[in-house]
Parts: structure tokens; C-alpha cells; sequence
């Protein structure tokens, strides 16, 4: 993980909403989809209980505003010093810090739910099933880590990802490939589902077409094998 995204620690959301506006939706519409998603996924295998959460690759805190009212706890890392802080204005009751994207600076087993969104497609290849070993490592046994990024089958993503300045030259991953580091870094996979069909609320319809992969976006969720 680099930390070129401090050249886009001010105007992260403008560059968000530049690439999408032929949707006719704000960033923040998909961003509070998919913290509404990973609710459900997280109540789906953990229950009610309360839940420590952790966010790998937060950037300026976007998911963890949605987040924080139904969470007990709330962790983000981010290799760009300028993400954190502005992790860190935006939502004071979260715990943010640096990360150098190799080993993540907590104990084994101390989240209920890790997660990473859309960060996996900005690391080297040979990184991806360390980090995805990382977000297992410090996850409870009987806790959940989810993944989600951009799909590559729906041809309007591949035009977001053309147009966005902060994805010049990334490679996106499949569920398929997704699903495979998941089973390689020694995660049971749970959960895989597509999202983000409709640029409107359609929660409903889109429970319905979780395996249809056409959804601009899919998420992949693992258990942590018995330590």
C-alpha cells in the first residue's frame, strides 16, 4: 500500500464525484450502500452483539461515519498521514493511525469485524494475500473479515476506474481471484455477493441478484480458521 493518496487528502470526494457524475448519484450514496451492506453481512454471521471494527484503508473516514452509530468500537489505518487526519476530524469518536501496509499494528484476535474496501486493487499483487492474512490475524475466531472491490465484468466500473485519478494503473480482481486469497491466507469463505446495481435504493431487488455479476461492485466475506 502506498501513500500517494496524500495528494488527494482535500479533494478525495470531488475526484469520487468527477468519476461517477454520468450516474446521476453523489459519492455518498454508494458509500452509505455499502456500510448498509456490511451491516447486514456482519448481522448475518455474528449477530447482535456488539462489535469492534476495523477499517484497512480508510481514507478520510467516509464508511466509518455510516458505521459508527452501530458499532461498540471503531479502529481505521491508512498509509496516507493526510487520510488519518482527516479520518480523525471527521469522526472523533474512531481510533486512526498510520500504517505502513505490511503487519497491522494490533494484537491477534482483537476485531469483531475487519474489513477493507476497495483497497486491495491499489496493492502489488504479491501483497494481496499478506494483507488479507493481516485483516485474518486480527480477527476473532469467531469473528468476520470482509472485502469488497470493483467489478470487473461491469463495463460502466471499468469506466469509473478509467476516469478516476486515484486509480491510474490499478489491476481490479474478480470475485474468483478475491475468493482465492481469501482461502489462501487460511479464511473460510462465508459470503460472496455482487452489489450495487441500481443507482437508486432498491435493497429489496438487489438481495434478490447477489449472484448475478453485473453489480458494480462485489464483496467477499471469510471466517478465520481454528488457530
Amino acid at each position: 500500500m502506498k501513500a500517494e493518496f496524500d495528494r488527494f487528502d482535500q479533494t478525495y470526494e470531488a475526484e469520487l464525484d468527477d468519476a461517477i457524475a454520468f450516474a446521476g448519484r453523489e459519492h455518498d450514496f454508494y458509500v452509505e450502500a455499502k456500510a448498509r451492506r456490511l451491516l447486514e453481512l456482519a448481522r448475518r454471521r455474528l449477530g447482535d452483539r456488539p462489535l469492534g471494527v476495523l477499517d484497512v484503508g480508510c481514507g478520510p473516514g467516509l464508511t466509518d461515519r455510516h458505521l459508527l452509530p452501530h458499532v461498540a468500537s471503531l479502529a481505521g489505518v491508512d498509509p496516507s498521514q493526510g487520510m488519518v487526519e482527516r479520518a480523525r476530524h471527521e469522526n472523533p469518536r474512531a481510533e486512526y493511525s498510520l500504517y505502513d501496509g505490511g503487519r497491522l499494528p494490533f494484537d491477534d484476535a482483537t476485531f469483531d469485524l475487519a474489513f477493507a474496501i476497495n483497497v486491495l486493487h491499489h496493492v502489488d499483487p504479491r501483497d494481496r494475500r499478506p494483507l488479507v492474512a493481516e485483516l485474518g490475524r486480527v480477527t476473532k475466531p469467531d469473528g468476520l473479515v470482509a472485502v469488497f472491490e470493483h467489478n470487473p465484468l461491469n463495463p460502466l466500473t471499468r469506466r469509473v476506474v478509467r476516469s478516476c485519478a486515484f486509480d491510474e494503473g490499478v489491476a481490479l480482481l474478480g470475485q474468483g481471484e478475491l475468493v482465492r486469497l481469501f482461502r489462501a491466507a487460511g479464511l473460510h469463505v462465508a459470503d460472496r455477493e455482487y452489489l450495487l446495481f441500481f443507482p437508486w435504493r432498491a435493497d429489496a431487488l438487489e438481495r434478490r441478484l447477489t449472484r448475478l455479476p453485473l453489480g458494480a461492485q462485489h464483496v467477499v466475506t471469510g471466517r478465520p480458521c481454528s488457530r
